[in-house]
């Protein structure tokens, strides 16, 4: 698959981040597409959750899993600025014109609609998406919003990163870092792998492309063939690995915490997927000020770094963080021990 680019389009280029892509990637994961290994507590813990009340979506699921690969273009529009408010995503969806909703439905499903909500969905758009919308709505707020703040630290920590190999190795640097399959050549991004043709070009929308890292992806990029906003390029974001396996509750182990305290030691364990003081605090049930007395410490022992990010500092373990944490690295004196004041779909089959 092949996007033409432009060095007006290519300027325009810009990175952005969606909760609301985040929430139909959550959907695939519970629908078993492109399924990851490394997702498996996330899947593990909404299961439970959604085996306690399950989430009627009878709009969303037969728009995102039929008979093919795909979705609407319209279902995941691309954001009109750097992203991070499910509000604003859903308000861009409730703006597509009844004629692009009309004409993706089509060309998804022919003339023949896969149930009566999505016929009903071609027959009054507007009434149609602000379903759709109360839908995807009801299924962030339970799948993604208790996770977002550690899921937007690492699409935040993922986005500083590349814009730092585009500062300082242009286009060619930032696409031959993005993901294996993505290739820059000759003012053309090149999408190979099993997976695409790479005879079919990209019907690109209007400006440069939207780059969107995505944490509970696929595994793979996915770029819309066609689209009425701008091109969006979803591709997996960095960092991932950790972040469930400190999220939902992988203590320290006994060695690192007699040597550093409780407190810190759950620090540099949940560091290993990057957070603001304020995630920490929030997570561990401690105050922020308690939290950053910690991180000064963690910090002058070379433990964990700090990064900023906008208005935020976005803190990580370091190597040598990591390697205490996992019993490999070189024994540390002990610091100071004081202690200042954390299923199924209705209407819909899921695994």
């Amino acid at each position: 698959m092949t996007v033409e680019l432009g060095v007006d389009e290519l300027a325009d280029t810009r990175f952005a981040v969606s909760p609301l892509s985040e929430t139909v990637a959550a959907l695939q994961q519970l629908a078993g597409q492109d399924r990851q290994a490394v997702h498996r507590r996330w899947l593990q813990w909404a299961q439970d959750e959604l085996a306690h009340e399950p989430l009627a979506l009878p709009l969303t699921w037969p728009l995102l899993f039929g008979d093919t690969r795909g979705w609407p273009e319209f279902l995941v529009p691309a954001p009109t600025g750097p992203g991070g408010s499910i509000d604003d995503d859903l308000a861009a969806l409730r703006r597509t014109p009844a004629s692009t909703v009309r004409a993706n439905l089509r060309r998804r499903f022919g003339d023949t609609a896969p149930s009566a909500a999505v016929a009903d969905l071609a027959a009054d758009p507007e009434h149609g998406l602000r379903e759709l919308a109360a839908e995807l709505r009801a299924a962030h707020d339970r799948l993604i919003a208790p996770h977002w703040p550690r899921i937007s630290a690492v699409l935040a920590a993922d986005v500083a990163h590349r814009t730092r190999q585009l500062a300082r190795g242009g286009a060619a640097a930032l696409f031959a870092d993005l993901h294996p399959d993505l290739r820059w050549h000759d003012g053309r991004l090149e999408l190979g792998g099993d997976r695409w043709r790479q005879d079919r070009a990209v019907d690109r929308g209007p400006g440069g492309l939207v780059l969107m890292p995505v944490v509970l992806g696929s595994a793979y990029v996915l770029i819309k063939r066609r689209t009425s906003t701008q091109t969006t390029v979803r591709y997996p974001a960095r960092g991932v690995g950790e972040l469930w396996s400190v999220l939902l509750g992988r203590s320290p182990a006994g060695a690192t915490v007699r040597l550093l305290g409780r407190a810190r030691a759950e620090l540099l364990a949940t560091l290993r997927s990057p957070a603001t003081t304020t995630d920490l605090a929030r997570a561990l049930g401690v105050t922020p000020s308690a939290v950053a007395q910690h991180l000064r410490v963690l910090r002058e022992n070379g433990l964990v770094a700090g990064e900023r990010n906008g208005r935020s500092v976005l803190y990580r373990t370091t190597a040598l963080g990591a390697a205490l944490h996992d019993g490999s690295g070189a024994p540390l004196a002990p610091v100071d021990e004081a202690e200042p004041g954390a299923a199924p779909v209705e209407s819909s089959a899921c695994p």
